[in-house]
């Protein structure tokens, strides 16, 4: 498969004021997740809550709860007349690409909930956008910045494994998404390779300095049946291959509603010429999880607190935004990753 290499920025001067130390943010989308961001970025002190903005009015009566000198409102348009420096998105996925072409158009900057595009075109459409407005873009792929895979990262990235030749990563969830457009490959994008394996291609692919994709190969499940390439069911079994032009192999799994015997597995293994590593969660657990470095059959733990973690993918993207942080092109490695499951969905 091709990839869609980096590019070189070019330098934009935005037309808009330079963000103040203390920026207002609107939050576009409010229910568990997008409340749960905004309590994790109103904890830091760093932004004021300006604007709540939701189609359910209950669930934005329920986020001013949290931040009462906010304007609530109905709509994106509504939200960005109030006049707030950056958007916080947790709406639909099939929303995500236009809400935030529109917020960074006004010359607000973004943060949004994965997937920030449906495929590669509606990715790139949205990285174009901030380019172009010179303007800070987040995604929440938040196990980016656990603890645990912090201490797996500079093990891998600093050679403490040697040269690392495969990987295995899965996230099994025992329970599926609750809301409708979930199952709607129009509205979704895909099923739980485009809602969890998402994290994992993210994962293998920023361990190894994002190396290009050169094949892949799949297969997709419905209900235990396999899934043709043309449908619009989505899957709720995946498994994939991607082969790298590093030489390496990653091999990924991800799953709804599998009966696993507990809530759920995730893990992450890593395998070099000098050793292995995992991270993986304990007792089924979304919160607590364990790194360990293997030598043969020897096994040393190299971290383990439970930590709270939900948070501090957006927390990071605040405090780059009170910094003043303006475009940053790392984030053109999400083109790559949106790339990768388009071809996990083709092959």
């Amino acid at each position: 498969m091709s990839t869609l290499a980096p590019q070189t920025p070019a330098t934009h001067q935005s037309v808009f004021p330079q963000t103040p130390s203390r920026p207002r943010l609107g939050f576009l989308g409010v229910g568990w997740i997008g409340r749960q961001r905004m309590e994790a970025i109103a904890k830091t002190g760093l932004v004021e809550i300006a604007a709540i903005a939701d189609s359910a009015r209950d669930l934005a009566a329920q986020a001013a709860q949290q931040a009462p000198g906010a304007t609530c409102v109905e709509s994106l348009e509504e939200l960005l007349a109030v006049g707030v420096d950056g958007v916080v998105i947790a709406t639909p996925s099939a929303l995500h690409a236009e809400q935030a072409i529109a917020a960074l158009d006004h010359g607000a900057a973004v943060f949004c909930q994965k997937p920030l595009g449906r495929n590669a075109t509606e990715t790139w459409r949205v990285i174009e956008a901030a380019r172009a407005g010179n303007l800070l873009l987040g995604v929440d792929l938040s196990y980016r910045f656990l603890n645990q895979i912090t201490k797996l990262y500079e093990l891998v990235r600093q050679g403490g494994l040697g040269e690392v030749y495969a990987a295995d990563l899965m996230f099994h969830n025992a329970y599926g998404p609750d809301k409708a457009w979930f199952y709607d490959r129009q509205l979704s994008g895909g099923g739980c390779v485009i809602d969890l394996g998402i994290h994992l291609v993210d994962l293998a692919l920023w361990m190894f300095d994002f190396p290009a994709v050169t094949q892949v190969t799949c297969r997709l499940f419905a209900q235990g049946k396999s899934l043709p390439r043309q449908t619009k069911s989505v899957e709720d079994y995946a498994v994939a291959r991607l082969d790298l032009a590093n030489g390496a192999t990653v091999q990924l799994a991800c799953s709804w509603k599998l009966p696993a015997g507990c809530d759920a597995i995730i893990a992450a293994s890593f395998y070099g010429t000098k050793g292995g590593a995992s991270f993986r969660n304990v007792d089924g657990s979304f919160y607590d999880f364990v790194v360990e470095h293997y030598r043969g059959t020897r096994r040393e733990l190299l971290a383990s607190a439970p930590e709270d973690w939900g948070g501090k993918a957006v927390t990071h993207w605040a405090s780059r935004l009170a910094d003043g942080a303006r475009f940053d092109p790392a984030i053109q490695e999400l083109a790559q990753v949106a790339a990768t499951l388009d071809a996990i969905y083709q092959a």
